[in-house]
């Protein structure tokens, strides 16, 4: 069905940067932030576009090259391609001269955040801006065949465009968008916009190669640690390897005069930096500098926080996310009670490309070049650190060596500008080493779950309970969000519908007459973070393990015994059939399988996983079916790639990572000890990309779910045995 999008003048801005205009969809967009109203619009600038801006979206120089800017980051993901193709599909331009570029969150501000949402991650990249970014294309495209139609003296209705070419269909003119750029940009911008039906698209929905390819494989593409400015010099860092600790002292006498080094300075009150002529010169008196520390938890362990987990089990007081029924009544009445108690450790997010920001400081400005997440996030990280108003900051965006939730804070920008005002007129490089992002992460929470299942005679789940119990990431990172205390996104994917639109892309899929799902938050002295797929992670874990340990104790098939509670949600029911189906599910070819199905960040994902565990009980994952239905699919490519890459990530959780604490400090501090999985380890995955319309839902971050869940499940088909406490790392499987 076509879409039409009636906008009032009021929901336009027109912004004066360059030569053209900008147009803002602003109808329905959330409050901006006191300080964003503050801002006055900026006039043209000395550096602007040499060729002209039709809106925000679209600049179209003379030899029909067009260039859309989008907000959201690239990290590996694909969303630069993604939505370049949307706004290239309403544009109808050639879409082999189609580049990209970021515009700046400064510039956002400037022109009353015409391109919205900076924030790249939970999967909203492509799923929270489409509309906008399609309505930035459609309108560009109007403007183009208008100025194109006055210049012919001819009706707007006669013309026609496809791919950067306009034409007069009556008297057979054509012209390209080149060419009328200039007289477009200097147009109202239309009223009604409307948006094509997918099933028109030619570029968007098509498996079309990423923009951002060529230039990583040929080494152009430059990272935030590949950044070199006039004069630039070179920073390591180190903060209290103890939690919440602080510096206390540092000689800065002892390494002054070694090779390189311009300055020790303190960073704040937990950090102290050196800064050189190469990073290298900065690092090695960095290790040699004295320093004494002070404060923190040195007393905490992971070991000792176990028992803190297990009381949560059983605690009498917890917040409920989701119930239904009697559930006392369904375990009081049950012929058969399953428990089973799961675990899940810290986890790194691990970046290939350590934490790094280059800071220029003085007294009139304050610029930034980093790779991030959330362009607004770190121009506000960066006003806060430099003491300017905001106004007077800049932050310019690179691409990510590695996001996965850690680049959504500022800590890093704060640093580097706290040693930039230091040495003003200086651009200082800061890098982290390996060790300290391990050491100063953001860590994916650390839980128990407790799964206990009520059968009845037949074999029929009649009750179901699943407890966690650990740690909430709302409650050190954004206590605001809390209601009434609880922290309703722990529940990703266990989730009440009905509650938000927010958590309704979470909200439990299965049905179920008597069911209890709910929270005892613990909470340990350790920084908790958005760890790619968040808590739909283990809760996925906790609950399609524990589903496939009920179907085997009533003696029913794992795959029928889900969908049995799947009757109220086909959409689910269609991914784990169509994983079944394509794996050989029920089979009798002698290869262990495991399944696993959840709903996340708007999206129904499933798995199916063959594995071989050998004598000595060693795992090989031989193969994954896995299947998504987003909804709506850009690039069905790129489903498959944020798929594979999703499993990469979390079974290397599953098989390795695990970041323990002992006397306050991380014990694993590199790749040596947080290990990742090997292309031997890696299995074969087919992915079916089975989008069935309607509704816009993620990918890169609800599939990582369901990959250790089913392979979990096949390791109990191959050996009988269940593996509950991650990771696996040395475990023997023939021996849990």
């Amino acid at each position: 069905m076509t879409e039409q999008f009636k906008l009032s003048r009021r929901g336009f801005v027109i912004g004066a940067a360059g030569t053209g205009l900008s147009i803002s969809f602003l109808a329905g967009c959330d409050q901006v932030e006191d300080v964003v109203a503050d801002v006055i619009e900026q006039g043209p600038t000395p550096d602007a576009e040499p060729f002209p801006e039709v809106n925000a979206w679209v600049h179209i120089a003379s030899d029909d090259v067009v260039t859309i800017r989008i907000a959201r980051s690239e990290m590996g993901q694909g969303t630069l391609t993604g939505l370049a193709q949307l706004v290239a599909e309403e544009l109808e331009c050639d879409w082999d001269k189609v580049v990209t570029e970021y515009p700046t969150p400064g510039e956002n501000l400037r022109r009353d955040r015409v391109w919205k949402d900076f924030a790249t991650g939970g999967s909203r990249g492509i799923r929270e801006s489409h509309d906008y970014v399609r309505e930035g294309g459609a309108a560009a495209r109007m403007m183009l065949i208008e100025a194109a139609a006055t210049e012919w003296g001819v009706p707007v209705e006669e013309c026609s465009a496809a791919k950067s070419v306009i034409s007069h269909g009556p008297s057979g003119k054509t012209t390209t968008y080149g060419a009328v750029a200039a007289a477009a940009a200097e147009l109202s911008p239309p009223f009604e916009v409307t948006l094509k039906d997918e099933k028109d698209w030619k570029v968007a929905g098509q498996p079309v190669l990423r923009l951002d390819t060529p230039d990583k494989i040929t080494g152009k593409q430059v990272f935030g640690s590949d950044i070199q400015l006039d004069g630039m010099l070179n920073a390591s860092v180190k903060a209290c390897p103890v939690r919440n600790g602080k510096l206390k002292s540092f000689d800065a006498a002892a390494v002054e005069s070694m090779p390189g080094v311009r300055m020790v300075a303190k960073v704040d009150d937990t950090a102290v930096a050196v800064i050189a002529d190469t990073w290298w010169q900065a690092n090695t008196a960095l290790e040699a500098l004295p320093i004494e520390w002070e404060g923190g938890n040195a007393d905490y362990s992971s070991a000792a926080f176990e028992a803190d987990l297990e009381e949560g089990l059983t605690a009498k007081e917890a917040y409920v996310g989701n119930q239904a029924g009697d559930v006392e009544a369904a375990f009081a009445s049950a012929a058969q009670v399953v428990e089973a108690t799961y675990r899940m450790p810290h986890q790194n997010h691990a970046c290939m490309e350590p934490m790094n920001a280059t800071a220029l400081w003085t007294e009139d400005k304050c610029e930034v070049w980093c790779p991030t997440q959330n362009g607004e996030n770190a121009l506000a990280a960066a006003a806060e650190a430099s003491g300017l108003p905001i106004e007077q900051c800049e932050v310019y965006k690179v691409h990510l060596g590695g996001g996965f939730g850690r680049r959504g804070a500022g800590d890093y920008v704060a640093q580097a500008i706290s040693l930039a005002k230091q040495m003003p007129g200086t651009p200082i490089k800061l890098m982290w080493t390996r060790e300290e992002d391990m050491r100063q992460g953001f860590f994916h929470p650390t839980t128990k779950g407790l799964a206990r299942g009520a059968l009845d005679a037949e074999g029929n789940l009649t009750g179901i309970h699943l407890r966690v119990s650990g740690q909430s990431i709302l409650a050190a990172l954004l206590p605001d969000l809390l209601q009434n205390g609880a922290d309703l996104a722990t529940f990703q994917g266990t989730v009440a519908s009905g509650l938000s639109p927010q958590l309704d892309i979470h909200a439990l899929k299965y049905s179920f007459d008597n069911m209890l799902f709910d929270h005892a938050m613990r909470n340990p002295p350790v920084r908790p973070g958005f760890w790619r797929g968040v808590n739909a992670n283990q809760n996925a874990i906790y609950l399609e393990c524990a589903m496939d340990e009920f179907a085997h104790a009533a003696g029913r098939d794992p795959l029928e015994f889900r969908l049995a509670h799947l009757k109220d949600s086909p959409k689910m029911a269609a991914v784990l059939q169509a994983v079944a189906d394509k794996a050989g599910w029920g089979s009798n070819d002698g290869k262990a399988r495991g399944l696993a199905g959840f709903y996340s960040f708007a999206a129904y994902t499933a798995a199916c996983a063959e594995v071989t565990v050998d004598e000595d009980g060693r795992l090989k994952i031989d193969r994954i079916v896995a299947a998504t239905d987003p909804g709506i699919v850009v690039n069905p490519q790129q489903v498959e790639a944020q798929v594979e890459g999703s499993f990469v990530y979390g079974l290397s959780a599953m098989l390795h990572g695990e970041v323990s604490f002992e006397n306050g400090e991380a014990v694993e501090q590199n790749f040596d000890t947080f290990n990742s999985m090997r292309i031997s380890e890696m299995p074969v995955v087919e992915t079916i990309v089975m989008p069935s319309g309607g509704f816009w839902g993620g990918v890169g971050e609800p599939t990582i779910a369901v990959a250790p869940p089913a392979v979990l499940n096949a390791i109990f088909a191959a050996t009988g045995k269940r593996v509950r406490n991650l990771p696996i790392k040395d475990q023997n499987l023939r021996d849990v």
